[in-house]
């Protein structure tokens, strides 16, 4: 209800005057409705969340491809006759695949022998290998032994050397030993590893010292602290160092070539080497990625074997505090 004032100052009450024309009508304004600043940060962490993915996830791609892409040629034309590999409209699929090109590798160098050479090189080399990694990190962490930091500057000059530098000396010194034309020659001067060592011995610094005092105080040696409390709990940096010390095995090249020069001696990658001398002029490719196909295999078997336990451990945990 609205009031009125009359001339006598008293005030009326009656239903409000129309407006006149000169009255100009009340323009309703829009509500302004505050905005939650949650709905903001939501907004930017979306927005921040696909540039993350997007940073991410396209470079892992394009590198998967560029690696991916020439490994899955190689394998494809392994399996296509030479025809449709040198050909003016190359097509990815084989039109006729055939296993033919396989038969030829074995027709053209020893591949049984060498496969065989391949193998021992690569179990008994990898096992020393890793075995004295094991045993010096520890040395190195947990045995209190005069000249320890030296010794360990020695291993990181030993890492900074490139191999080929000691080509020539371990030549002379295997030469003189008999040992050309040998596995146990070709085994011999790579037996020492720098890289698994420094790895290790990283890793056995972050364990806990509680944990070997206590097999300390129940009167464990070093041997059995080794075995029964360091090396199960550092399994996943075992698996990496084991992986690349097999994949360093397997794929040796130089060194093999240099100690070898018999078809019976030689490792998978010098065979791989004869063939494509042998095959280079005759334009059968696929004959040439057979082989190859041949040596890589293998490699990605123990790699497939190797992930799950990396994996395992990583995302397991070793170490409970």
């Amino acid at each position: 209800m609205s009031t009125t004032t009359n001339a006598g100052g008293g005030a009326a009450s009656g239903p409000p005057a129309p407006p006149g024309p000169d009255t100009a009508p009340e323009v309703l304004q829009p509500r302004k409705v505050a905005r939650d600043p949650s709905d903001w940060r939501r907004a930017f962490s979306r927005q921040n969340l696909a540039a993350t993915l997007f940073a991410g996830y396209v470079p892992m791609i394009l590198a998967l491809v560029i690696i991916a892409l020439p490994l899955l040629w190689m394998v494809i034309s392994s399996f296509k006759p030479a025809s449709e590999i040198v050909t003016v409209n190359p097509t990815f699929l084989p039109t006729d695949p055939t296993i033919a090109n396989y038969a030829k590798v074995a027709e053209r160098v020893p591949l049984a022998s060498a496969f065989r050479n391949s193998l021992i090189v690569t179990v008994v080399g990898a096992t020393i290998k890793v075995f004295l990694a094991i045993t010096t990190a520890y040395a190195l962490v947990f045995i209190r032994i005069p000249g320890r930091n030296l010794i360990f500057m020695g291993i990181l000059v030993a890492l900074m050397v490139p191999p080929e530098a000691a080509m020539l000396p371990n030549y002379i010194t295997i030469s003189t030993l008999g040992g050309r034309n040998t596995l146990w020659g070709i085994i011999l001067p790579t037996l020492g590893t720098a890289f698994g060592t420094f790895l290790l011995r990283q890793q056995f610094l972050t364990l806990p010292p509680s944990l070997l005092e206590a097999a300390e105080l129940d009167g464990a040696g070093h041997w059995r602290r080794l075995w029964q409390i360091v090396v199960p709990v550092t399994i996943p940096t075992i698996a990496t160092v084991s992986l690349v010390t097999v994949v360093s095995e397997w794929n040796s090249f130089l060194w093999p070539l240099i100690i070898t020069d018999r078809p019976e001696s030689m490792t998978l990658p010098v065979a791989l080497n004869l063939l494509q001398s042998l095959e280079s002029n005759t334009g059968n490719y696929g004959v040439l990625m057979a082989g190859a196909v041949l040596v890589i295999a293998p490699v990605l078997v123990v790699f497939a074997a190797l992930q799950r336990y990396i994996v395992a451990g990583l995302t397991q945990g070793a170490v409970k505090q």
